[in-house]
């Protein structure tokens, strides 16, 4: 198997797809909205709606979904030069493994509150497991990243 992939890649590949998703999510959503209101800000009101959100972990589920259970990596992956592999033999995750492993990182933080702080603690969780650095999804799905061959 190759060497773990760094957290610093992890991270940038993350932000590469973040971005490459919710850019057009965003302006689609904002667009379908009629613009974007901010609501009262003195008020601490924010009348954002819930169903941009659901789209792009919608839209980023689908995508990460089928990217992983194709070749093990998203575009934000390949550009970092890193891959999705199977705990057990290196494979890609094909299947029930690379969608439950999309699923786990995407939809928890769609329940309010609790979500997020799960989801906090998913991506952290890699800097403290020993020895493979896995984040709770990586877990579920029994995943490791590694530097792309």
């Amino acid at each position: 198997m190759p060497p773990l992939a760094s957290r610093g890649k992890r991270l940038l590949a993350r932000i590469i797809d973040a971005l490459l998703i919710g850019i057009p999510v965003g302006v689609i959503t904002g667009l379908v909205e009629g613009g974007f209101d901010y609501g009262d800000r003195a008020a601490g009101y924010n009348s954002v709606g819930y169903w941009p959100q659901l789209a792009y972990t919608l839209v980023y589920l689908v995508y990460e979904g089928l990217m992983l259970t194709t070749s093990g990596q998203t575009v934000g992956k390949k550009l970092m030069r890193i891959r999705v592999a199977m705990l057990q033999n290196g494979a890609v995750p094909a299947g029930s493994p690379g969608w439950l492993r999309a699923a786990v990182y995407q939809i928890p933080p769609l329940v309010p509150c609790i979500g997020s702080l799960f989801w906090l603690v998913n991506v952290l969780f890699c800097t403290w497991d020993k020895p493979y650095q896995q984040c709770v999804h990586d877990k579920a799905a029994r995943t490791v990243v590694v530097a792309a061959d």
